[in-house]
């Protein structure tokens, strides 16, 4: 192959005979900008294959499309939305009701940079699970969310998750649906935003299925109560809205969640304003695992909490990544130190195999905060893997 100095710097000089590199037989002549389409790209790469499309020999782990996974990119909302699947991924990118560093609302995007290289269609050794095998999974990118009204922002997203829930997989299985109207619903895992957007996402899960008991991994307890404006002259008791630390006393007031203590916290090590913080905690209906378990009784001793505590419900699992140690996720918006491993966290994970997971929700990743490798992102997007191993396990039947 010669290049000439006449030709323009696009241009490549084949030999006249035809160039044989690798044992390849190129088209003869010059290639240039102005031929590159109309090149026989079937004949070039026929020693590959017979049949090797431009998506067969171009899917590494690097191009195409960035969705979770790799998982189907489609159009799930408005008159031409398309149906027939079993597990939709959607991004809430939503950051606005943060009270520390915000950047979540870049998550999204972060996490599903980060799971480039799983793929739905590898086999998770330890988990001994394909997820395709078991579910027809797509990702139906963002959820528009306004950026200057919180309240309409979330109740956008709450009717886009309505909308995923109201439909019908695309697999049946034998036996009866825990579905309260008998039938086999899509489930949602949610890539967020921060973390006031479980909120809406528990409001269209209760809807589905009832209250359901909430495995929350976090380092807060986000049940405080929202505080009266009382210091205000402007606003005198009037409750601060919804936020990242406040939802679940919503949840609890709007009898979203599973009763008798049956909702348990995974990995709390945050300061809290005073005891109550933690007696409200109690009333609300929550059992809690602090950090420090994993060193006092092993992440086989959080499994079985974990386990006597949700039972039978119907499960909905709600991950911070705060919860992780900052040495290993430092891309957040409020980070505690003496965290969980992420080794830890999936072993937890692998650990709850058989519950009924109606839907889960990973949130909190703001990327501008990552390490130059994304081992948040990373970190996140792995997490959301194992979530649909465990969906993959088990259907939801009675």
């Amino acid at each position: 192959m010669v290049f000439s100095p006449r030709l323009s710097a696009a241009a490549i000089v084949v030999s006249q005979a035809a160039q044989v590199l690798g044992g390849i037989q190129y088209p003869m002549g010059v290639v240039n900008s102005e031929n590159f389409q109309s090149l026989n790209f079937t004949e070039i790469f026929t020693p590959y294959g017979a049949d090797m499309s431009n998506e067969a020999w171009a899917r590494t782990d690097y191009n195409g499309l960035t969705s979770f996974a790799r998982a189907a990119p489609i159009r799930c909302f408005g008159a031409d939305a398309e149906t027939g699947y079993d597990v939709a991924v959607i991004g809430a990118p939503f950051d606005t009701a943060t009270s520390f560093r915000p950047g979540a609302r870049f998550g999204p995007n972060g996490i599903r940079k980060g799971s480039r290289r799983l793929g739905i269609s590898r086999i998770n050794v330890p988990a001994n699970i394909r997820i395709t095998d078991h579910l027809e999974v797509v990702d139906c990118g963002d959820v528009p969310m306004v950026l200057t009204d919180n309240k309409v922002a979330l109740r956008q997203l709450e009717l886009a998750n309505a909308a995923l829930l109201s439909g019908t997989s695309v697999h049946s299985y034998a036996g009866k649906s825990i579905a309260k109207d008998g039938k086999f619903h899509p489930r949602v895992l949610t890539l967020g935003g921060d973390h006031t957007i479980t909120l809406p996402l528990l409001r269209g899960v209760a809807s589905v299925y009832g209250p359901v008991s909430v495995i929350h991994f976090d380092s807060h307890l986000d049940t405080w109560k929202p505080k009266p404006m009382a210091d205000s002259p402007w606003l005198p008791g009037e409750e601060i809205p919804v936020s990242h630390g406040s939802y679940f006393y919503y949840a609890y007031k709007e009898g979203l969640l599973a009763s008798n203590n049956a909702n348990i916290h995974v990995g709390i090590r945050g300061a809290i304003n005073s005891w109550d913080d933690y007696k409200d905690d109690y009333k609300f209906g929550w059992v809690i695992s602090h950090a420090w378990d994993a060193e006092d009784m092993g992440w086989q001793g959080i499994v079985k909490k974990i386990r006597e505590t949700v039972g039978d419900n119907p499960v909905y699992i709600t991950l911070d990544i705060d919860v992780i140690d900052p040495g290993m996720a430092p891309a957040t918006g409020t980070p505690e130190i003496g965290g969980l491993t992420t080794r830890e966290i999936k072993k937890i994970l692998q650990g709850l195999s058989g519950l009924k997971i109606v839907g889960a929700d990973i949130v909190e990743v703001a990327p501008d905060y990552d390490t130059q490798d994304e081992i948040t992102q990373i970190a996140a997007a792995n997490i959301g893997w194992e979530i649909l191993g465990l969906m993959a396990k088990t259907p939801l039947t009675e």
